[in-house]
Parts: structure tokens; C-alpha cells; sequence
């Protein structure tokens, strides 16, 4: 165990060089930029997200029956974390009109078919869910 630790410190150093190695040939608006966006991502998750989750999370366990608190959640996290992930190719954030290349897909559309598929597989597991509870009471 002690090498594999060792070996992931030493990786993890490396990863730290790297990353200073690159910020050090940005400039100081972008290291600015960089900075208050992990900063106001710390906030908006610590102030606003996580709160959220919490109360959704009491009002469904008073509210959601068992077979459905699951699947619902498991999906809503799956969801939550991909839009989040998403914002930026979703506001088209960056696009610019000289190198159409960018961001050349519509992602909105992407991000749709991702939520259908995300809302079947939670539908369909909570139907199982259902019918093992079903089961399990008769």
C-alpha cells in the first residue's frame, strides 16, 4: 500500500508541475479569470446547490415512496452534475464568429437526448423497484 501511495504522490506532484508550468504562460486576466470562476464555483455549490439538494432530499423522503427514492436520485444526480458540466458549451460561452469550430454541434440537442435517456433508465428502474417491492409485501 505504501508504494501505491507513494506512487500517487509522486503523480500527483507531477500533475501540480504541470498545471503551474501551464498557468505561468497565461496571462494575469486569464489566471483572474480562472481564479474567480473556481472561486464563485466553491460558493454557488456550497451556498446554493448543496442546500437545495438537502431540502429536495427531505421533501422526498417525506413525499416519494421508497421503490421511487433511488432511481430519482441517482438520475437527478446524474443530470444535475452533466448540466452543470454543461454550461458552457450550452450558453455557447467562448463561440466566436472568425473559427466556427469551436463549438460546432448543437448541444442543446445533445444534452436532450441525454436527459431522455437519463429520464427512461430512471423509469425503468423504478419500475422494477416497484414490482420487486410489489413482490416482496404479497
Amino acid at each position: 500500500m505504501r508504494v501505491v501511495r507513494g506512487l500517487l504522490f509522486v503523480l500527483g506532484l507531477a500533475g501540480l508541475a504541470w498545471g503551474a508550468k501551464q498557468g505561468s504562460d497565461l496571462g494575469f486576466t486569464d489566471i483572474r479569470d480562472a481564479l474567480v470562476w473556481l472561486v464563485a464555483g466553491v460558493f454557488v455549490h456550497d451556498g446554493v446547490l448543496a442546500p437545495l439538494v438537502v431540502v429536495a432530499a427531505l421533501i422526498a423522503t417525506r413525499l416519494l415512496p421508497v421503490w421511487l427514492r433511488g432511481p430519482l436520485a441517482a438520475g437527478l444526480v446524474v443530470l444535475g452534475s452533466v448540466t452543470l458540466l454543461a454550461i458552457p458549451v450550452l450558453g455557447r460561452f467562448g463561440a466566436r464568429p472568425d473559427n466556427p469550430t469551436l463549438l460546432d454541434r448543437d448541444y442543446v440537442a445533445g444534452w436532450l437526448i441525454l436527459a431522455a435517456v437519463i429520464v427512461t433508465v430512471v423509469a425503468v428502474v423504478s419500475m422494477l423497484s416497484w414490482r420487486r417491492t410489489k413482490s416482496a409485501v404479497q
